[in-house]
């Protein structure tokens, strides 16, 4: 079987399991974010590992997997401090960006701590390895839980969009603004997928000026302007068809993002393999490599549009 027919069959199947968790949000999303964070950890890590360098696993993990967690905020603010009051326990809970401070200011101190009893070699390198595996995957990748996250009645202008009178929001407008969030997500994975699907054949057919040969000789400026083009095009078309809090501006700001920085984001992990001497980061996905090399993308692209609609639109 051909590695193309391979990339397709996985794709056919994996694509709508994404759909369908991405659409039910809540803690299926969450949990989908957080098992494709942590396997991205891991493929850091044992990059590091080819270098030669020990990053901490258990330390690295555990911070990826909270970083994730913490952009699940309303939702683990309400387990939590829900299960508390029904025990008459009444506690202060951080903010979410109290928290994300909070967990930094720990983590650090304590994985210098560990290693100074590791009594391993580069502990520089093992200190910094392990940090950066977890921020490179469990922040980032924690954002489109966040991304997903931002369309409830808490954390919405609700009032700026709806016609909606008084405190309470009525359970129709909250299940529409919830739906907004998982078409916005999966806005920005198919933004992702045809502008890659579109540089990839572009560039096989009419490219001719290379792009970037130190990190992916592939790679060709024809192809990568194919790409930008049409993140542009889904994000115009996701602002007609599923987004009407979306003007063509922030269409516009959204699909630069996708097809820019998910570019870089592809050609930073390449340096990444380059670095480590490997051509994928695992052969966990058949067809696809690592989940690094399919998510590669979304790990720039997601805290930025995250970003953008959090602080500026909303």
């Amino acid at each position: 079987m051909s590695n193309l027919v391979t990339r397709v069959l996985v794709a056919v199947v994996g694509i709508p399991v994404i759909l369908l968790v991405t659409m039910a949000g809540g803690f299926y999303f969450y949990g989908l974010v957080l098992l494709i964070a942590l396997l991205a950890i891991h493929e850091v890590f044992a990059l590091a590992r080819a270098k030669g360098i020990s990053p901490q696993v258990g330390a690295g993990m555990t911070l990826g997997g909270l970083l994730v967690t913490v952009f699940a905020y309303f939702k683990v603010r309400l387990l939590v401090i829900g299960g508390l009051l029904l025990r008459g326990i009444h506690v202060p809970f951080p903010s979410m960006a109290q928290s994300l401070l909070i967990l930094y200011l720990v983590a650090l101190p304590l994985i210098m701590t560990i290693e100074l009893f590791r009594g391993k070699p580069g502990a520089l390198m093992n200190i910094a390895t392990t940090l950066f595996g977890a921020s490179y995957a469990g922040l980032f990748l924690g954002s489109l839980v966040g991304l997903r996250e931002l369309f409830i009645p808490e954390d919405f202008p609700v009032y700026a969009y709806f016609p909606v009178h008084g405190t309470a929001v009525p359970d129709d407008v909250a299940g529409l603004l919830y739906r907004w969030g998982g078409y916005t997500v999966i806005t920005l994975f198919a933004s992702i997928w045809v502008c890659d699907s579109a540089a990839y054949f572009v560039g096989r057919s009419f490219g001719r000026h290379r792009l970037f040969v130190r990190v992916s000789p592939n790679k060709t400026w024809e192809g990568a302007a194919a790409g930008f083009l049409a993140a542009l095009g889904v994000f115009q078309l996701a602002r007609v068809l599923v987004l009407p809090y979306m003007s063509v501006a922030d269409a516009l700001v959204c699909g630069t993002i996708a097809g820019a920085c998910g570019q870089i984001g592809d050609l930073a992990e390449s340096l990444l393999k380059r670095d480590a001497g490997v051509k994928d980061s695992s052969s966990l996905i058949p067809g696809h490599g690592g989940v690094l090399d399919r998510f590669d993308s979304l790990l720039f692209v997601a805290p930025l549009v995250f970003v953008y609609l959090d602080f500026i639109v909303f």
